[in-house]
């Protein structure tokens, strides 16, 4: 018991990473029905920026993450703005193609401006360990739950208690009727993609911070993970998104330390391929009939 507990603790820590990542693909889709393929890359893009801001500044932590989360929030809106809003009109399929082409591009450009090099997180948060009950809790973990939590509460209360998050649900029903009733959709599609942006870059240096290393190609597969994640709760779905994260990092971990971390990405992945045969709106979403 003690072991299951202890690998609960290390899946919550991890799975709210996957939730705040999630929450950017779970927004995104609601509002344009779009799944922005491109949001590993931009995750990956603010633990750059985190990094950079923490090593060559020497910029307190918590500043760093308001910064990092502000330029993020502004490349995803530049990324909006140049990548997608000319495609709003045109088929699924062809919004689907290019966020994989904005994958690559981001992909590659941080290559060429950062190199190949794995770059070492600074470590500003002590590694001090607590023993309750038990069970071995690290300062570390205990940061990243709690800010985890605590973005996601603002976030909840964001949309569900403002005029910007009724904006917001307005145009995830139905554009055109939200822009009669006077809603810029505009407007909201592009805060929609900042505040996305933003959390992906909370949890880009989340895990910097986590596992102490930074690379182009890290945001691959947490964001895939979290895509899975959304897909789990129900795409579209904020509370799901939080659900399928945590429960994505619950599983991994459950796996890595029962069986092998050989097999907790195939795992997740094969979680996918059921959801989508057995429930394919997810946890929390309903079946609804689309008229064509």
């Amino acid at each position: 018991m003690q072991q299951f507990l202890q690998q609960t603790i290390n899946g919550l820590s991890i799975g709210g990473v996957y939730a705040l990542i999630a929450l950017g693909y779970t927004m995104v889709y609601g509002i344009i029905k779009l799944i922005n393929f491109a949001h590993g890359e931009i995750f990956m893009f603010g633990a750059y920026v985190g990094m950079i801001a923490v090593m060559n500044f020497n910029i307190p932590i918590y500043l760093a993450f308001v910064i990092a989360m502000a330029v993020t929030a502004l490349f995803g809106v530049i990324i909006e703005r140049v990548a997608y809003k000319p495609l709003r009109k045109s088929s699924r399929t062809a919004a689907l193609i290019t966020a994989i082409g904005v994958s690559f591009l981001i992909q590659n450009g941080v290559l060429m401006v950062m190199g190949a090099n794995i770059y070492a997180f600074p470590q500003v948060i002590p590694n001090r360990f607590f023993t309750v009950f038990g069970l071995r809790l690290n300062m570390l973990q205990l940061v990243i739950f709690a800010t985890s939590i605590a973005l996601m509460i603002i976030l909840q209360f964001i949309v569900s208690k403002t005029k910007l998050g009724r904006a917001m649900r307005s145009v995830a029903v139905d554009k055109d009727a939200a822009a009669l009733m006077g809603v810029n959709v505009d407007n909201v599609i592009t805060i929609t993609f900042a505040i996305g942006s933003a959390l992906a870059a909370a949890a880009g240096i989340m895990v910097g911070l986590y596992y102490i290393k930074v690379f182009p190609f890290m945001g691959f597969t947490p964001g895939l993970k979290a895509f899975v994640a959304a897909v789990f709760g129900g795409i579209g779905i904020i509370p799901g998104a939080m659900i399928g994260g945590f429960a994505i990092g619950l599983i991994e971990t459950y796996v890595a330390g029962y069986g092998s971390t050989l097999y907790k990405d195939a795992v997740v992945f094969i979680i996918l391929i059921l959801i989508l045969l057995v429930k394919p709106s997810g946890l929390l979403g309903k079946n609804v009939k689309e008229k064509v």
